[in-house]
């Protein structure tokens, strides 16, 4: 009889976890790359409508400064050469772009009050907007919707487009400590410890919204307990398991599209 293989000890199997930079400057790369990755990926997903959608990174150095997307580019087309970073008033500090001023009426202030967040992500994706004009919150149907269980909040008020530091200060203080918010009548938006995390949260919230409403459409959805939701929210819940999910999608789209890291 053949001998069954041995295992192959787990210390040498590959496993990806979040990189630790030696410098700001290396970390700054790091994001800007990851920043111009997810926005090749939003575009791919639909969720670019005209000049809005905007995602946002701290600078690890100034921490009162964000790369962001230059007004009037598509997705499609960033590459992390292109990236703007403004001061906390959404001046340009560097580059060559104009930035969307809405984006840092609200970014700017949910980066003040979340010293946290790395990275905020906001798009007028079509799930989410229909999802936002409910005003509803994403509910326990399936496990993917979990991770969102009671941590995300609803602004349930629309006041128009946002232009001033005021209404920016009032969407942070609706998302409070949470990963994600649903605004009524506008979209949705996230946050995370990483770009990957916010990024992978906002795909993963406006499926989310996707599947809630067709299998509304379809019938009346069966919730997950509030004990069981708990307990998967606290194993796909957290930052560290949103940076891994999006791995895959990183490297489809750095694969893909190279040009997108010059």
């Amino acid at each position: 009889m053949t001998e069954t293989p041995s295992p192959i000890p787990v210390d040498q199997l590959r496993f990806a976890m979040p990189p630790v930079h030696e410098t700001a400057a290396d970390e700054r790369a790091y994001r800007k790359e990851r920043l111009a990755g997810a926005l090749r990926l939003f575009g791919r997903f639909g969720y670019e409508d005209g000049v809005s959608g905007h995602v946002t990174a701290r600078d690890p150095e100034f921490a009162d400064c964000f790369w962001v997307n230059p007004f009037g580019v598509p997705f499609a087309h960033v590459t992390a050469g292109d990236l703007v970073l403004a001061n906390g008033q959404g001046q340009v500090v560097s580059g060559r772009h104009h930035v969307n001023q809405a984006a840092f009426a609200v970014h700017a202030q949910v980066h003040r009050a979340r010293p946290d967040v790395v990275a905020v992500a906001h798009t007028h994706s079509v799930h989410g907007r229909a999802l936002s004009a409910l005003g509803e919150l994403i509910e326990p149907v399936t496990q993917e919707a979990c991770a969102f269980y009671e941590d995300h909040a609803l602004m349930d008020r629309y006041t128009g487009v946002v232009v001033d530091e005021e209404e920016g200060r009032r969407i942070a203080e609706a998302l409070g400590p949470h990963k994600a918010a649903v605004l009524r009548n506008h979209g949705l938006l996230t946050v995370g410890d990483s770009v990957d995390a916010a990024a992978w949260w906002f795909i993963s919230m406006e499926r989310c919204a996707q599947v809630q409403l067709t299998a509304r459409a379809a019938g009346k959805p069966a919730l997950i307990d509030h004990r069981d939701a708990v307990a998967t929210r606290e194993q796909l819940g957290t930052d560290l398991v949103a940076w891994i999910n999006y791995q895959p999608l990183w490297q489809q789209i750095s694969r893909a599209e190279p040009g997108l890291l010059q």
